[in-house]
């Protein structure tokens, strides 16, 4: 997404368009800004679960909102952000991104237009996968029942723990509902970057911050609704008897976290879409005709990306492969390398003697 910023500014740059250009690297700008603080969160959140799971395999997850609801509402902020959905901050400089793609359609060069239009749709490719992508891990990792029985049972980190993560949420909202300020500050960076474009700040570019603002607003507004309105059912149903069953029964008469969805079965159907670029991988013991009684089994299945597997890891095995002829340099011995630095110097200097370099 960063770098179909950047393209968009350097095509601005290239047609004298100066709207192109602020919305492409102000864009790109501010969405490394926005990476910094999503990832942060993403990152802070997956650290309180492995503190407290100590695992890092979501399908051996599950059902963590009941014991680490604080940790979860933080997962699932950063989860909405980095899938660009209002009214956080990761949907500002997708906004700005995608209104410099469509700027971009003005342009006379009918290659330029083809190149953003299919840049349109990857980035919406990339925001489709994106949501689906936390969905499932929020889903697997949160949702749903324990699926192995801990020796420990989790709870809620310390708020040392938490105090970064509301820290990083201020910082987010402030990106989404004040994102004038972020504007500002992006067009005097973007001014002084000393380029062919014209130094005077597009007015349209200041006042975009406006309906930024205005669309992170609609958006509480809604979630606002939605809070409200849920808060009125509970208030009405308050005194009523209400009975908990399983999510997913299905007719089941004593249902376990083996029927329920892993994060592999969320993403099958996705995964059959791009099964072109897909190796599935599936591990387990075939059922042999002689077992009356089939004995316990295991079954691992899980997707390798084409490219990786059959490309780019021939390639760099082959490398490494190469590579450890010469791993007779790293000795460990410190005179060796401060040999390998002088032996540098002297070539160095005997190629500069000669005008070679």
């Amino acid at each position: 997404i960063i770098g179909i910023g950047i393209g968009i500014g350097l095509i601005g740059l290239g047609n004298n368009s100066p709207m192109m250009y602020y919305l492409g690297f102000g864009g790109a700008l501010l969405h490394v800004l926005n990476h910094s603080l999503f990832k942060s969160l993403l990152f802070y959140s997956a650290g309180s679960v492995y503190q407290q799971t100590h695992t890092r395999d979501m399908e051996k997850l599950g059902g963590l909102i009941k014991h680490m609801p604080k940790t979860a509402l933080m997962f699932l902020i950063g989860a909405i952000a980095i899938g660009g959905i209002p009214p956080f901050n990761g949907f500002v400089s997708e906004f700005i991104i995608y209104n410099g793609l469509i700027e971009g359609i003005k342009l006379n060069s009918l290659s330029q237009i083809s190149l953003l239009v299919l840049s349109i749709a990857g980035l919406s490719i990339i925001g489709g996968l994106s949501i689906i992508t936390f969905t499932k891990s929020f889903g697997t990792i949160f949702l749903g029942n324990e699926r192995e029985t801990k020796e420990h049972q989790p709870h809620e980190v310390s708020l040392i723990m938490l105090l970064p993560q509301y820290i990083i949420i201020a910082l987010m909202l402030s990106v989404a509902f004040v994102p004038k300020l972020y504007m500002n500050m992006l067009s005097h960076l973007i001014q002084g970057m000393g380029t062919s474009v014209p130094s005077m700040i597009p007015v349209g570019f200041i006042n975009f911050s406006y309906t930024l603002a205005n669309i992170s607003i609609y958006s509480a507004i809604f979630i606002g609704i939605i809070l409200i309105s849920y808060a009125i059912r509970v208030m009405i149903t308050k005194n009523k008897v209400k009975e908990k069953q399983t999510t997913w029964g299905c007719g089941y008469t004593v249902p376990n976290s083996r029927m329920q969805y892993t994060g592999k079965s969320f993403t099958k159907p996705l995964g059959k879409i791009f099964n072109f670029v897909l190796i599935e991988n599936k591990q387990y013991c075939e059922l042999k005709n002689t077992e009356t009684f089939p004995k316990k089994r295991k079954y691992v299945s899980y997707y390798l990306d084409f490219f990786e597997e059959r490309i780019i890891g021939p390639i760099i095995r082959r490398l490494v492969y190469t590579a450890n002829y010469f791993t007779f340099f790293q000795n460990g011995r410190m005179q060796s390398y401060v040999l390998y630095g002088i032996i540098v110097i002297v070539v160095v200097f005997i190629l500069t003697v000669l005008n070679v370099i």
